[in-house]
């Protein structure tokens, strides 16, 4: 039983994109409006990221990341901050985070993707010289 919780866990860990489909899916099947499930799978996925974009980098270089990406991510923060301070002078906590958040989606989306596309052609490289 463990191993095959290890296998669904890594599964996920491996293609987020399963993630945010069976969330979707579950958000539809309680009639949940389509903005709003797309809006908690992309919530769902982006902690799923977290884990997935240093895995996959670790993988495939061999470089550990998590400072480097928690930086980024403190970084990203403060800066949303400061300007949602400028713009607005009283700070809204819940939208800030949700912007924060869905930023957060966003990049880690494109960082996961483009590991995934680099490592795809790198195994293929690989592939083609060994025959």
């Amino acid at each position: 039983m463990i191993l095959f919780l290890q296998f669904i866990l890594a599964t996920i860990i491996i293609f987020p994109i399963i993630a945010f489909i069976l969330t979707l899916i579950i958000c539809r099947k309680f009639k949940l409006k389509k903005h709003k499930a797309i809006g908690l799978a992309s919530d769902v996925t982006t902690v799923i990221l977290l884990f997935s974009v240093p895995v996959a980098i670790r993988s495939l270089w061999g470089q550990s990341i998590w400072i480097l990406m928690l930086v980024v991510l403190l970084i990203l923060a403060i800066i949303f901050t400061y300007l949602d301070w400028r713009t607005k002078k009283e700070i809204e906590v819940q939208p800030l985070l949700k912007k924060i958040w869905r930023v957060y989606f966003l990049l880690l989306s494109i960082a996961y993707f483009t590991v995934w596309i680099i490592g795809m052609t790198h195994s293929v490289m690989i592939f083609m010289m060994i025959d």
